[in-house]
């Protein structure tokens, strides 16, 4: 019980000074020593970092947490016997800032600090967006300094691969360049008011993707990389453990519970929208027939082939991304010895969209015979390349290149007729391209992403990040794609890097 009052107590430190600090006023008192603190050229701001769990570092709480301004390390508590009291005396540091208030404080004296030179701390700590900056996020290419000496454009920014974390960093990169998406998250605004149940831990992402968001397009970052770890906390939890930081994951996958688990974070349904399915979402129509059992007689399937079961069904169904299949990949040698890698246009695998290409799907029990054809096109069309077939004993990889372009790839022949009468729009822009190198179950993951602001190509890996020339984009074995739609009469020149 004494814990417990213990830790209200903590809780409520800086509301109780504040209460202090208004009397105070109001009896015309104030600590002078709040705007002359002597121990400012102290602080070290080349070992600060916010990107990490807000936690104590001695009793791992995450309440009422202060970080040394000197050290770096995290802290509970300010009042006497707290572990950042016993921290400011033993190695005497006295500047120390409460993550969740963003106050400074004195430590042992206990006064606060009132001093405009620490803005910029608290702005790295919470980076805060205006309509009108990010408005002009994609209108200019001005590379900013980071504390460190580091130049960096925003948003083009590495991410600290903590341990087997990079098949989630790709995705994350590729969204935080989704402008709409972005400029969404990037204020808060728009999601803090969300209503979410009692006990609902969903919502975690949301607010974990919002700030990595901002800390990705901040422009006045100590370090021109950031850490997702916290985001990536936040995924371990909600995901239950299926997606995780030390073992390596499959883009795809994270792809598709992510955004399935931020749009019902978001208070999104099946009819209900929000800002994932504003962007993502298309639908498509799909037409089903049931086959008879391959073992069966002739005259039977025949027979079969006659009963409503067996006649072509048709669909409506929504989709977040479409599935391209990869052609079978040759096992034959050349002169050489060396394996031949097969290439296959990208037109060519979007014809399992056309309408009329039929593809044999195997269920435990029955077949089915399916074709697709498109019905409405998102403003950001999301291809995953099915590089993976994963059966009971190994996962193999196809490296067949996809040779596509990098602009105008013009999608109206794979919609209905109605659609085409009716969508005004349909030539695409390649945005963002997530590459797999490597064996199936131990490859690695880089990204390559367009800043729209420049119009050049960028190769993230890691913390590592270079500028690469378009037309490299396209060796790459691509695993996912995200497209821009030309809207309005927009050319293609600013996306080639030209």
């Amino acid at each position: 019980m004494i814990a417990g009052v213990k830790r209200e107590r903590d809780v409520d430190e800086d509301e109780e000074e504040e209460v202090r600090v208004k009397i105070g006023r109001s009896h015309g008192i104030e600590d002078k020593r709040s705007r002359h603190c002597p121990y400012l050229d102290t602080i070290n701001r080349s070992v600060l970092d916010f990107d990490f769990e807000k936690l104590c570092s001695i009793s791992l709480s995450h309440i009422n947490v202060y970080a040394c301004l000197i050290c770096g390390k995290y802290f509970q508590g300010r009042g006497q016997k707290s572990h950042a009291y016993i921290h400011s005396v033993q190695f005497t540091h006295h500047v120390f800032l409460n993550l969740h208030t963003l106050k400074f404080y004195c430590l042992p004296d206990n006064y606060k600090i009132i001093d405009s030179s620490l803005e910029d701390i608290t702005y790295v700590l919470k980076p805060t967006f205006t309509k009108q900056h990010i408005a002009g996020l994609d209108k200019h290419g001005k590379l900013y300094r980071a504390y460190d000496g580091t130049t960096y454009l925003p948003g083009i920014v590495g991410l600290n691969n903590i341990k087997a974390n990079d098949y989630a960093n790709v995705v994350l990169q590729a969204l935080s360049n989704v402008p709409p998406l972005r400029n969404y998250f990037l204020e808060e605004d728009n999601y803090c008011k969300i209503r979410r149940p009692p006990g609902d831990i969903m919502f975690l992402l949301v607010q974990r993707f919002g700030e990595l968001m901002r800390k990705l397009w901040n422009p006045r970052n100590f370090k021109a990389h950031v850490s997702p770890h916290e985001m990536l906390q936040a995924v371990v939890l909600c995901s239950k453990k299926t997606f995780q930081i030390t073992t390596q994951g499959d883009a795809v996958d994270f792809l598709s519970w992510f955004l399935n688990a931020l749009h019902g974070a978001l208070g999104g349904t099946k009819k209900k929208t929000s800002i994932v399915t504003k962007a993502f979402q298309g639908s498509m129509r799909i037409f089903s027939k049931k086959l008879p059992h391959p073992d069966l007689p002739a005259e039977e399937k025949e027979a079969l082939l006659l009963k409503d079961e067996y006649q072509e069904k048709m669909s409506e169904s929504t989709f977040l991304y479409l599935t391209l299949d990869l052609p079978t990949a040759p096992l034959y040698k050349d002169e050489k010895e060396q394996l031949i890698i097969p290439q296959v246009p990208l037109f060519n695998i979007l014809a399992k969209f056309n309408g009329n290409n039929e593809k044999e799907y195997k269920t435990y029990k029955e077949n089915f015979l399916k074709r697709f054809q498109l019905t409405k096109l998102p403003p950001y069309l999301i291809f995953c390349i099915k590089r993976f077939t994963k059966n009971n004993f190994f996962v193999e990889k196809n490296p067949t290149i996809v040779n596509f372009p990098i602009t105008n790839v013009d999608l109206r022949e794979y919609l209905t007729e109605e659609a085409q009468a009716t969508e005004k729009f349909t030539t695409y822009n390649l945005v963002a391209n997530v590459v797999h190198d490597g064996k199936p179950t131990e490859g690695s993951y880089r990204i390559h992403v367009l800043h729209h602001g420049t119009g050049k190509w960028y190769e993230l890996q890691d913390l590592q990040v270079i500028d690469i020339l378009p037309q490299m984009i396209t060796l790459s074995e691509a695993y996912i794609q995200i497209w821009k739609r030309q809207d309005k009469d927009e050319g293609a020149e600013s996306h080639t890097g030209a």
